[in-house]
């Protein structure tokens, strides 16, 4: 487990939006734990706050625009990879325009003053995402697909695919974020010379220049629409290389392309709110495709913290009592013993397993043709789980019995029915005083939570 972390000292960064061409301040100011990234806009009333998630997502037409009402922020892909490549947790980034600034089309200027900022840990230990299994998205029309998959630690592998002369195939990858800021950073974004001309003539990216994006001219393009596009941009004229690429800037890398796109994927998957253990695949990535998987990550993530104490069963492991074991301890005898082995114990709390088949006896009764286990029976087998526990704590676990004193919170949220395996894991809540213990009682099965429960009983020496 790793520690949050934010900025050590506060600064300041102007620019020039791309599309909106006006001229925005930003403050990065520390935040305090669980804090999360959030945008502020103190040119408006109220200076409302924006989270950095993805369910505040409102467009991703060429680029990551969030909001909430009527406060919106665009563009904010390439300071939330940044920010996301240095693993900085907790940041208020106040904002007095609707655009955070395009700069160098990379995400280097935002990791430059970050680092002089200083980066610093927090007390709170940091949460993650673990991936478990494979989730993957995909865009027939478009050809995008995204898949998350299992890997101990983080790493994005992006590969794009143009129809292009110049720009076919590419592949980037990053493991781990300790090569993000000199590998991934400094990768600026690309346009085609026939998007930017489009662009220009519906007067978008106002404040786009040469400078700040890779154009590659992927088609013979007269001298006089180049002429006409530098002077557009403020340049005397301007020519395509060899390379496809207008002489304004080289390339950093053979494939910045590709490294930008990954660069895109760390900052659009950022708004998961929560660091990824896992390995991401990313074949044509564009900002719709990423936004659309990381609300599968989120929802996956949600049910992740809810099934967060969820324990895992290998039916290969020994267990720690068999049902041999468990009477040996325990005088409850059929029908009576909902317990078929304990296959997990520690400190302070213990798991135990029922497989459920239709010859139990109360299913003959409870309900013929819609068999149920009784609430009142997941609640026993949870007392029986935990009084194995509390039991094993004694010197002299055979000379004592437990009995229930109070049921409190009881939720019954799904059907036990035969066929089930039912994992109930009992967790001490307070320390064993006078004899009694207070647990938190969880009922599991697969996914789903069944039942749950706070149950205070109490041990009494067997006469």
């Amino acid at each position: 487990m790793t520690n949050q972390r934010t900025i050590a000292n506060p600064f300041s960064l102007k620019g020039v939006g791309l599309h909106s061409g006006a001229e925005v301040k930003l403050n990065f100011k520390p935040a305090s734990e669980g804090h999360g990234v959030k945008f502020q806009r103190i040119d408006l009333e109220g200076q409302p706050v924006i989270n950095a998630d993805v369910n505040r997502v409102i467009s991703t037409d060429r680029s990551t625009t969030i909001g909430t009402g009527d406060a919106t922020v665009s563009t904010v892909e390439h300071l939330l990879s940044a920010v996301s490549g240095l693993q900085i947790d907790n940041l208020l980034v106040e904002i007095d325009g609707p655009e955070i600034p395009i700069l160098d089309g990379s995400a280097s200027p935002f990791i430059e003053p970050l680092l002089e900022a200083g980066v610093t840990d927090q007390d709170a230990n940091r949460e993650y995402f673990i991936v478990e299994e494979p989730i993957t998205y995909r865009d027939e029309e478009t050809g995008s697909e995204l898949v998350a998959l299992p890997y101990d630690g983080f790493e994005v592998v992006s590969m794009i695919d143009f129809d292009s002369p110049v720009l076919g195939q590419q592949y980037a990858t990053l493991r781990g974020y300790e090569d993000y800021a000199t590998e991934i950073a400094p990768c600026r974004t690309f346009v085609f010379l026939h998007e930017l001309e489009l662009l220009f003539e519906h007067d978008l990216i106002k404040g786009g220049d040469l400078t700040n994006a890779i154009v590659i001219a992927d088609r013979v393009v007269p001298q006089e629409r180049l002429d006409k596009l530098a002077k557009r941009m403020g340049k005397e004229t301007v020519e395509v290389t060899k390379a496809g690429i207008l002489n304004t800037l080289d390339l950093k890398f053979h494939n910045e392309p590709a490294r930008h796109k990954l660069l895109d994927v760390i900052g659009d998957i950022s708004l998961l709110g929560v660091p990824i253990r896992g390995r991401i695949l990313a074949t044509k990535p564009g900002h719709g495709s990423n936004v659309a998987f990381t609300k599968l990550l989120k929802k996956a993530y949600l049910e992740q913290r809810r099934l967060k104490g969820r324990p895992r069963y290998n039916p290969n492991d020994t267990p720690v009592f068999n049902t041999e074991q468990i009477q040996e301890i325990m005088p409850h005898r059929y029908p009576m013993l909902l317990i078929d082995k304990i296959i997990e114990m520690g400190e302070g709390y213990i798991v135990g397993l029922k497989n459920l088949t239709i010859n139990e006896d109360f299913f003959q009764g409870h309900f013929p043709g819609n068999y149920v286990m009784p609430g009142v029976l997941q609640m026993e087998a949870m007392a029986q789980t935990g009084g194995l526990l509390v039991l094993t704590m004694q010197e002299d676990p055979i000379g004592w019995d437990t009995y229930f004193l109070k049921i409190d919170n009881a939720k019954f949220k799904n059907f036990v029915v035969p066929g089930d395996t039912v994992l109930f894991k009992m967790e001490l809540v307070a320390p064993i005083r006078r004899g009694l213990c207070q647990m938190r009682g969880t009922a599991y099965v697969g996914n789903k939570i069944v039942s749950e429960a706070d149950l205070v009983a109490q041990i009494v020496k067997r006469p």
